[in-house]
């Protein structure tokens, strides 16, 4: 059975560049970036090489770029480390009801520490609006962070504005780019954005290879206390070979990036449209128009999300429901949540979201495999049942 595989919000594959860059530092050249000897240079000659290329696709400068292990450790490193940096000016966070578990869960250790937080709703499109965020902001208001695209909804969000709020504030931004990095084209200094979070395995990088900007001039304070690594922000012995790899993904993405989007917006669009033709009481999550260009989401009423993957994958389809860190979860996804579905709705979220290469036949083959999965399921469904009846009373 040919597998196609439309889940790019948990992971890409590695591209081959990437590998055969990563290769020689996974072998002979496996030295230490801080030894003195002949293989401790080439180590970090290929570290800062990589951190020039990751700096470049979002227009940043070398120094400005810290290699993390994940984007969920970048993204702690930016809240926790912003605000630590910070608290003699206040101790108040403001965040987007909609960010990823790994700023929410950061904020929460924050204020269990005495740090003080808002969240900023959403409207129903998923869109945090720059004057809701310009409400909350006080005199002990340190840091604001707003995901520059959501992965479960694929809306983006208007960064440059809320940055431009925070900003005529004085007051630090923060946008984690997980998953627009590498897919969108990103310029920290247009934008405006104090701190940007990204990760290779979003744009065909290895897992484990992730990286913080922080604009030159701002304090931060470091998660992992040890050498001298990452400018005394990040110790610990780097991770050569994902490093390169990251950084080599990183120039592929800068010159590959419109013409990927070109190729895949047609086949997202497709999906968006004729997913709900073909399904009663399907509906479309997130923006239409402002939207990453591989990502196309749904609910699905009457069903659950899990079972729809269960059953795709035995059809030898790979797609997610809710994000990829909280899939195996029953619960409702919060993005959902927030942006004013009911639970009974929001479990019955579903995620397409494509890789290069993906052809106009494996949709096709999509949207037709897609109706008896769902025609299946609702016979088994309680909540179907219950809605035919009222629906014939």
């Amino acid at each position: 059975m040919d597998r196609i595989y439309l889940d790019r919000i948990a992971a890409t594959p590695v591209r081959p560049e990437v590998f055969e860059a990563m290769r020689p530092f996974l072998t002979d050249a496996f030295g230490n970036p801080q030894s003195l000897h002949a293989w401790g240079r080439r180590a970090q000659e290929a570290v800062e090489g990589a951190r020039a290329e990751t700096a470049a696709l979002i227009g940043a400068e070398s120094a400005e770029i810290y290699f993390t292990a994940s984007g969920s450790e970048a993204n702690n490193l930016a809240i926790k480390g912003l605000a630590a940096g910070q608290q003699a000016r206040g101790r108040r966070l403001v965040v987007s009801a909609i960010e990823h578990t790994s700023v929410l869960n950061s904020v929460k250790a924050l204020e269990r520490s005495g740090f003080s937080a808002v969240l900023v709703p959403v409207d129903g499109q998923g869109r945090v609006d720059p004057a809701a965020v310009e409400r909350e902001l006080t005199g002990d208001t340190v840091l604001v962070s707003v995901m520059t695209a959501n992965n479960e909804i694929g809306t983006i969000e208007p960064v440059a504005e809320i940055a431009a709020v925070c900003r005529a504030r004085g007051i630090l931004f923060h946008t984690d780019a997980v998953a627009a990095a590498g897919s969108l084209p990103l310029d920290v200094r247009a934008l405006g954005v104090d701190a940007l979070s990204l990760a290779g395995d979003q744009f065909y990088g290895p897992k484990g290879a992730a990286a913080l900007y922080v604009r030159k001039g701002v304090r931060i304070l470091p998660l992992v206390d040890g050498g001298i690594q990452e400018g005394g922000r990040r110790g610990g012995t780097e991770n050569v070979a994902g490093i390169v790899g990251l950084g080599r993904a990183a120039a592929l993405a800068r010159t590959e990036m419109a013409a990927r989007a070109a190729a895949l917006v047609p086949l997202r669009d497709r999906l968006l449209d004729e997913l709900p033709r073909r399904v009663e009481h399907v509906r479309v999550t997130g923006s239409r128009t402002d939207r990453l260009p591989h990502h196309a989401s749904f609910c699905v009423e009457f069903v659950e999300g899990e079972g729809m993957l269960l059953f795709l994958d035995m059809k030898g389809f790979a797609a997610s429901s809710g994000s990829a860190c909280t899939s195996k979860s029953l619960k409702a996804s919060h993005v959902l949540l927030a942006m004013g579905l009911d639970h009974a709705t929001a479990q019955g979220s579903l995620i397409f979201s494509l890789i290069d290469g993906t052809e106009a036949a494996a949709v096709e083959a999509l949207l037709e495999a897609f109706p008896p999965i769902v025609e299946r399921l609702r016979a088994m469904s309680p909540l179907y049942t219950d809605f035919l009846m009222h629906r014939g009373s």
